[in-house]
C-alpha cells in the first residue's frame, strides 16, 4: 500500500476544501482562499487574492474534482474539464537545469504571487498525470460524500472513500432496489 506522494497530498487536501455532505466550501471567497493558500505555505508577503485569482481557483478545482470523479467510473462534465484546462493555461510553469541540483517545474517567475501559489497546485497535477499515479487520488462514487481519498488498493479498484460508510449505504440502495423490483428469493 503506498503512501500518498506530496503532490497528491496537496491535490486531496484541495480537492476536499469542498464538504458536499456538510455543504460547505472553504475557498468560497477570496479572504479564505487567501488564508487556505498561507495555511499551506503556498502564498506568502502582502498580495492578496483578487477576485479573477479565485475565479481561476474555482474553476481549477472543479475540473480537478470532475477528473477525479471519472477515476471511479462517473462521467465527467466536458465543460468543468474544459474550463479547467483553460485555468491550467493561465499558470505556466517552467523547467529549471542546475549543476548540483535536480531539475525542477516552477510556476513562471513572471506571475503574481496568487498565481505563483495556484501554479504549485497544477504542478502537484502535473506530476501526479505524467507519473500515473492521479489514477489512484479518487473522488469518492456516494455522489452524497463526493470526498476525494487516496486509493492504497493493490489493483487501484477502490470506489469509496469508506467501506464502512459509503460502500456500505450503495449496496444497501441496491439491495433494497432488488427488493422493491421483485427480486426476492422466495421462502
Amino acid at each position: 500500500m503506498p503512501d500518498a506522494p506530496a503532490s497528491a497530498q496537496l491535490v486531496q487536501v484541495f480537492a476536499n476544501t469542498v464538504d458536499v455532505e456538510c455543504g460547505t466550501d472553504d475557498l468560497d471567497t477570496a479572504r479564505k482562499l487567501d488564508a487556505w493558500l498561507r495555511g499551506q505555505g503556498l502564498l506568502r508577503g502582502r498580495e492578496r487574492v483578487g477576485a479573477q485569482d479565485h475565479t481561476l481557483c474555482l474553476r481549477l478545482r472543479a475540473g480537478m474534482r470532475e477528473e477525479l470523479g471519472a477515476h471511479v467510473g462517473d462521467s465527467a462534465d466536458p465543460t468543468l474539464l474544459h474550463e479547467a484546462t483553460e485555468a491550467l493555461r493561465e499558470l505556466p510553469v517552467v523547467v529549471t537545469i542546475g549543476v548540483g541540483t535536480p531539475s525542477a517545474l516552477s510556476p513562471a517567475p513572471h506571475l503574481s504571487a496568487t498565481r505563483k501559489a495556484l501554479g504549485v497546485l497544477a504542478i502537484a497535477w502535473s506530476e501526479l498525470s505524467v507519473t500515473g499515479e492521479a489514477a489512484r487520488l479518487k473522488r469518492c462514487s456516494e455522489h452524497a460524500c463526493a470526498w476525494v481519498f487516496w486509493d492504497t488498493s493493490k489493483n487501484r479498484s477502490r470506489r469509496w472513500c469508506s467501506m464502512r460508510v459509503c460502500g456500505n449505504r450503495a449496496k444497501a440502495r441496491r439491495y433494497a432496489a432488488r427488493q422493491a423490483g421483485g427480486t426476492r428469493n422466495p421462502d
